[in-house]
């Protein structure tokens, strides 16, 4: 019998790669994906109590107004359920980052100018979605077509 692993009924496998790195984007879509879909549950059914310190007046007036609009704190909290089961079910993950880009860039934003307290949590949640972005950085090419033909790259099924 042959030992060669390319040779016709070989009877060891080939070797699969074994770097530790091949775990990373499974590890990045649970670390971005659970919190997020916990996130946007609590958008609706409120279980995680708020902190017990008051935000910043700025803070709590950008938040005031989003809630007074009656529909941008809910369709936060859907697009945060929505595109954190993608994540953990490993679905859609690319449409699920495009989904969470202006989320984590306004948290960014957010912290950054109104509220220092969360800034480190918002800077490792838009680390591990710029990670996975740049992992799944392939099936984002088409977007940066400068002229692009319609139906020219959607055939693939």
């Amino acid at each position: 019998m042959s030992t060669n692993p390319t040779a016709p009924n070989s009877p060891t496998p080939p070797a699969r790669s074994q770097s530790v790195t091949r775990f990373l984007p499974p590890i990045g879509r649970w670390l971005l994906g659970l919190p997020m879909a916990i996130f946007g549950l609590n958008g609706f059914l409120n279980f995680i109590p708020p902190p017990p310190t008051p935000l910043a007046p700025a803070a709590q007036a950008f938040s005031t107004a989003l809630l007074a609009t009656g529909y941008m704190m809910p369709l936060i909290g859907a697009t945060q359920l929505l595109a954190g089961l993608m994540l953990v079910s490993n679905r859609f993950v690319p449409l699920a980052l495009v989904l969470l880009a202006p989320f984590f860039v306004n948290s960014v934003a957010f912290h950054v100018a109104l509220e220092r307290t969360g800034l480190p949590m918002a800077l490792v949640f838009a680390a591990l979605e710029l990670a996975l972005a740049w992992t799944y950085r392939g099936d984002y090419r088409p977007l940066f077509q400068a002229r692009a033909e319609p139906g020219a790259s959607g055939n693939r099924t």
